[in-house]
């Protein structure tokens, strides 16, 4: 049986919990792996049709900001032709109920997987049609090169003699006999979202570094050009990103070291290889120490600010003071001389 699996992971302000889904363990799993896992939520099922089929669609939740929309649909033939355009046609779909549901198409991860069971021997005999894989993988038409097709299928990771999974950053492929791949689609699914967050956060940080930066422009004006609260609000807008920042990397490190040197431990990190997910951590972490250090100099400067405004205001108040006395001696002076 041949069979794609897609999914659309996605931002959205707006979701509603339901009721907790079940997560079935990996092959090679410890038993506190449910609770290294995020937990999906069903949300709704959409109808819609696919390639002249009708195709049921699950959405589910990641609280608090993320949701996954998934269907699946049996094929033929996973390596032709016709597959690669249901593949396409089953992710526009998903992202069509994806918006519907207010998902933020820009903060998104598509993803589609290739299901082969149902045969007899070792996976190696479909290694025959690595073009077609190598290019369902990369969601690449045009014919790929011989060393990038042997680069991609070196992506792979085998539990048994008989199953084996390859993995790329668009799709994966997934040789299992029995077909129960429902703990590989959670796993990707879980790398896929990790993705997201960063990409989420990365986002994030450049909207605060942009808002933050414009206080350092001009040191000299900033009591004159920005209200404090503005300042303040801005202040408060970086700690609280560094706050976010700093339990998403723990709970992520937390999680996945839970998991330990079993088989679902290194599907994940060969996903999160291809995913780059250490470069995109790098990548943030660097805007986040950006983030303390403008943070550090809009403080002292504020600082410098408020010091040099009380400044003034002592020696207007000074001036004020002088020009009473002055006033009073006239006064005086207007009084004894009359």
């Amino acid at each position: 049986m041949h069979k794609i699996i897609s999914f659309v992971i996605s931002e959205s302000p707006r979701l509603k919990k339901g009721a907790v889904l079940e997560q079935k363990p990996l092959q090679s799993a410890p038993q506190y792996y449910e609770s290294a896992i995020p937990h999906q939520f069903a949300m709704s099922e959409e109808k819609a049709m696919v390639g002249g089929k009708e195709v049921k669609f699950f959405v589910r939740s990641y609280p608090p900001e993320n949701f996954v929309v998934e269907a699946s649909i049996e094929v033929d033939d996973v390596f032709s032709e016709k597959a690669f355009k249901l593949r396409e046609e089953l992710i526009n779909a998903c992202q069509k109920i994806s918006q519907k549901k207010g998902g933020n198409i820009g903060l998104s991860e598509e993803y589609s997987i290739a299901l082969v069971s149902g045969y007899d021997g070792d996976p190696e005999q479909f290694l025959n049609k690595s073009e077609q894989i190598a290019a369902f993988l990369k969601s690449e038409r045009e014919p790929l090169d011989e060393n990038e097709i042997a680069y991609t299928l070196a992506s792979q990771i085998k539990y048994s003699q008989n199953d084996m999974v390859i993995v790329d950053w668009d799709g994966s492929f997934v040789f299992d006999t029995k077909g129960e791949i429902d703990d590989i689609v959670d796993l990707l699914q879980t790398a896929n979202l990790q993705l997201l967050r960063y990409r989420a956060l990365d986002y994030d940080l450049d909207n605060k570094l942009a808002r933050i930066n414009k206080f350092t422009q001009n040191p000299d004006t900033k009591i004159i050009s920005f209200k404090r609260k503005d300042i303040e609000s801005a202040f408060q807008e970086v700690i609280q990103a560094r706050s976010k920042a700093i339990a998403e990397f723990e709970t992520i490190d937390r999680d996945i070291k839970l998991i330990g040197d079993w088989y679902s431990a290194r599907l994940y990190g060969l996903a999160s290889k291809k995913y780059k997910l250490e470069e995109w951590r790098r990548v943030v972490k660097e805007k986040l120490d950006s983030l303390e250090d403008i943070y550090s100099i809009v403080s002292e400067n504020f600082s410098i600010s408020r010091t040099h405004l009380m400044e003034l205001i002592q020696i207007i108040l000074f001036f004020v003071l002088q020009v009473g006395w002055f006033a009073l001696i006239i006064l005086e002076i207007f009084y004894y001389t009359r």
